[in-house]
């Protein structure tokens, strides 16, 4: 299990279910277990559950916020059963598929396609959808887990242009695979991105256009922590991603692609899960009344001060 402290973490919002879809997802892939789970009071809407986990080596947080979200498609996370790291990589997918499944619904049933042996999309009991494939193990190594872009609506055709804007505003990036759509796909449109993946800081992501009519678009309920050690830093991300300007609320921001992103201070994990109830509560009171984060404020309130 990687120990290297990630520096972007994906965020699922559930009405009440955060812990116990935590407890879910960490019963069904290996080397997975819930690291904290703190309870904020005094909230819209009313106590939630903030829960961090790891699934498979891959940082996750997660909150029982209300009914305001719901996870669609738009993102999903990729699984990689990669034969040449797992022995029986096919019959680990199968199983994790079955389990899965209890209450889920399969968007793409498993089975061979043509640019996998084995695959399937399916959205679990709470929504949330996992795209699970055996990879080729020829190419380059890739994470376990991968969150997974779908670019929809208003938003398709789109998929290029932001993976090349997100690689512009992370400092650490790399482009990884492209491959387009070609003739005769319709209504996919040739040209535009059937697969790409792409590198932010540690975290890999894979993106796709598609013209099929879906009921869905990105929203809330899936988003991404960026942690910032300064005030400069959270002022640089929040700049260069927010634009929305009704979107922007307690960290919280979206981009020009309907991504919702959620710009924290490092320090803020930390007074969160290791504050007394005086402080967590002083801090909480503190950050619903901000847009972005004020690190200064934010400290003061921690301290009392």
């Amino acid at each position: 299990m990687t120990n290297t402290i990630q520096k972007i973490v994906p965020h699922l919002w559930y009405d009440k279910d955060a812990k116990e879809a935590a407890e879910f997802y960490a019963s069904i892939f290996p080397d997975s277990k819930i690291t904290n789970v703190t309870t904020i009071h005094g909230t819209p809407s009313g106590d939630s559950d903030i829960v961090s986990f790891e699934l498979w080596g891959q940082k996750f947080m997660s909150i029982s916020a209300g009914p305001y979200f719901k996870i669609n498609p738009s993102v999903s996370f990729m699984v990689n059963f990669d034969p040449s790291r797992e022995e029986d990589a096919s019959e680990k997918l199968h199983e994790v598929w079955n389990k899965l499944s209890e209450g889920g619904t399969a968007l793409m049933p498993l089975g061979q396609y043509p640019f996998s042996e084995r695959y399937g999309w399916i959205q679990d009991k709470y929504g949330l959808s996992w795209q699970l494939i055996l990879t080729n193990p020829e190419g380059e190594e890739r994470p376990t887990i991968m969150p997974s872009l779908l670019f929809v609506g208003d938003k398709c055709g789109k998929a290029e242009e932001a993976i090349d804007f997100y690689l512009s505003v992370f400092k650490n990036t790399k482009q990884g695979l492209i491959a387009r759509y070609p003739k005769g796909m319709a209504p996919d449109v040739e040209g535009t991105v059937m697969f790409a993946d792409f590198r932010l800081e540690n975290l890999w992501v894979t993106a796709m256009d598609s013209a099929h009519d879906h009921q869905f678009s990105m929203n809330e309920a899936i988003s991404f922590m960026v942690y910032c050690e300064t005030q400069e830093e959270i002022d640089y991300y929040w700049e260069k991603l927010s634009a929305v300007q009704e979107a922007e609320q307690c960290g919280w921001l979206k981009d020009q692609f309907g991504l919702s992103w959620q710009i924290v201070p490092r320090e803020m994990d930390e007074m969160m899960s290791k504050g007394t109830p005086e402080q967590v509560g002083r801090v909480t009171k503190a950050f619903l009344k901000m847009k972005k984060f004020d690190l200064v404020e934010l400290k003061k309130a921690y301290k009392g001060s």
